[in-house]
């Protein structure tokens, strides 16, 4: 056993005075609040304790104590900070404000990127205010799309680790590995293996930013402890030459591990987790590549609280959506045909989980409600003539009619309502494709969902240019709103971080052994039901951003609720108000005042 978890197990037997916060404080998915993380626990005084009480230059070097100016007379003399710090004293607030005006003083996204990365590794509390107050600004610097290039050239920028890597060379060592990283009570993980990493293919061990930045949204949108958070890179090698020949590449160096060496590292890394950190440990699977994507889900789903973002997080967020725009559009989902341009694991994903909703809400099978779904791949529609040369998680879309090679051809076949781009290919609605969907329907609702930007199918502009301002859009960057014919259009972002940081947090407070496809039903509607008239009347199908943390409390309440539901919890008893449970539980990022 290391020091660091020598000395937390230690801290957690405290029954004296000096314990950190009240050993009560257990909201946080039945985990004691070590660090005075939740919002049930911010009025109680808190020790910063370190591998001892954090004091001086030390205290002012731990990210997850440091308040910098704002340290108050009182706790400059109790912890030794005279003359480590200027005479002034500030308040988070003001902190804020000076911290926003240096972010926006930067005029490259990258550079905003660093600097926030910067303020996290300084001072944790403040990073994440930050980023709460001022979400709709500063997530797409922390996610997509500056993430993507942030991993392109993480060689460059990378400082200090902020996650654990785990190679081939740690094969048979991984639960020690494990062992190394200085918290115990991990809730998420969100692990990648580089290999498809948004829009951008292979990025090996630079990868690394996916976790880092997913982890920042479960905290930030979703409440999760930061504590409780760890980012996790698999690096099996990369296929990237340009990486392999770069003298800063910090991955291995040598070709992806395949087959049976590649499943054995997953196997050993999935055992040594649940050993390390117990059942109720949630594991993201995070922009693997398609084949090993549908594998592990499929080979973990059972005896793991895992999750894929990519197939199912990507696919609760576009059936909130679609169930949002059914007001606009009319009808019930199963009255309309719905055209995926794009069959990889966020396409096939959408789709089953539409199939599955269809399926629910009109008691007709699973199989019946995939022939309102049709799918195009790089070579043409998915028909039932090309069944034994597809991969196996496209077989089911396999239905019958004759083969068309283009999405022109196929739009004009099969007459969609619903267009959903998620090929990864920018600029593929076509004028002519986009054109012919406004043929066809007086509300057409076109998704270009590719990321990052450069990657989406068509642009806002062009989708509501091309349908004369009658198309309902939304994309999976974001996309400024726009006016047509003295008309404001808010485009909607049909991005995953309305979903996965609610799902991950009602599954972390209910204590859930397993993800239940239920479940992610449950995300969606608690989602669509939080889209108004307001936003209809502008032609949003999604809230705005701003209201994250609220969307965020509904969906961890709904999840959780369907985790009693189904018996998957073990949180018991149930708590009689989930969303003022769930609200309760959130991390808060107000300073607190030491002893």
């Amino acid at each position: 056993m290391n020091c660091c978890s020598f000395f937390l197990d230690t801290l957690l037997e405290m029954k004296n005075g000096n314990f950190m916060v009240d050993p009560s404080s257990t909201v946080g998915g039945g985990v004691v609040d070590v660090y005075g993380e939740d919002c049930a626990t911010q009025h109680q005084f808190l020790t910063p304790w370190t591998v001892s009480v954090a004091s001086g230059y030390t205290l002012l070097r731990d990210p997850r104590h440091n308040k910098g100016l704002a340290f108050t007379e009182p706790e400059r003399d109790s912890h030794y900070l005279r003359g480590l710090l200027p005479p002034a004293l500030s308040t988070q607030g003001l902190q804020e404000k000076k911290l926003l005006q240096n972010i926006r003083s930067y005029e490259v996204p990258l550079h905003k990127y660093v600097a926030m990365m910067e303020l996290q590794e300084r001072n944790e509390r403040l990073f994440y205010k930050l980023l709460i107050d001022n979400v709709e600004e500063l997530l797409p610097i922390v996610y997509t799309p500056t993430v993507g290039e942030a991993c392109q050239k993480y060689g460059c920028i990378f400082k200090r680790p902020q996650g654990l890597y785990i190679s081939l060379k740690e094969k048979g060592k991984i639960l020690e590995v494990l062992k190394n990283w200085p918290e115990r009570s991990i809730q998420v993980i969100v692990v990648t293996d580089g290999e498809r990493i948004l829009g951008l293919g292979d990025l090996g061990c630079q990868g690394m930013g996916i976790p880092v930045g997913k982890l920042a949204l479960y905290t930030a949108l979703g409440g999760v402890r930061p504590s409780a958070c760890l980012p996790i890179t698999i690096d099996v090698g990369t296929n990237n030459q340009k990486l392999l020949d770069d003298e800063f590449y910090i991955g291995l160096r040598q070709k992806r591990a395949t087959g049976k060496e590649y499943y054995d590292l997953l196997e050993e890394f999935m055992s040594a987790v649940k050993q390390n950190y117990g059942e109720k440990v949630l594991v993201q699977f995070e922009d693997f590549a398609n084949h090993n994507a549908f594998e592990l889900l499929a080979r973990y789903k059972t005896r793991h609280l895992v999750f894929n973002d990519d197939i199912q997080g990507t696919a609760a967020v576009v059936l909130a959506g679609l169930v949002a725009s059914l007001k606009l559009l009319g009808g019930s989902l199963a009255d309309h045909t719905f055209l995926f341009f794009g069959a990889g694991e966020a396409g096939t994903g959408i789709a089953e989980l539409i199939a599955l909703e269809i399926s629910t809400k009109t008691n007709i099978p699973v199989e019946e409600a995939r022939k309102k779904i049709w799918l195009v791949d790089s070579k043409g529609l998915i028909v039932s003539s090309r069944k034994d040369s597809l991969q196996h998680f496209k077989k089911p879309w396999a239905h019958e009619h004759e083969p068309l090679s283009t999405l022109l051809d196929a739009v004009r076949a099969m007459k969609p309502s619903v267009l959903i781009g998620t090929s990864g290919v920018g600029q593929t609605f076509t004028k002519d494709v986009v054109e012919a969907m406004a043929a066809i329907n007086h509300r057409p609702l076109i998704m270009a969902l590719s990321n990052p930007t450069a990657q989406a199918e068509c642009t806002a502009e062009q989708a509501y240019t091309w349908t004369e301002g009658r198309a309902i859009f939304s994309s999976g960057s974001p996309f400024d709103p726009y006016e047509y014919n003295g008309k404001s259009f808010v485009p909607g972002q049909a991005n995953n971080a309305y979903i996965f940081p609610g799902l991950g947090f009602g599954l972390v407070i209910s204590g859930a052994i397993r993800v239940h496809d239920e479940m992610l039903l449950a995300a969606s509607e608690a989602l669509a039901n939080q889209v108004t008239q307001e936003h209809y009347d502008k032609g949003m199908i999604y809230p705005p951003l701003t209201n994250i943390r609220k969307i965020s409390a509904h969906i961890a309440a709904n999840v959780a609720a369907k985790a009693y539901e189904l018996g998957l919890a073990t949180r018991l008893p149930r708590p009689a108000n989930l969303v003022q449970y769930t609200e309760s539980c959130m991390y808060t990022p107000n300073y607190r005042s030491y002893r």
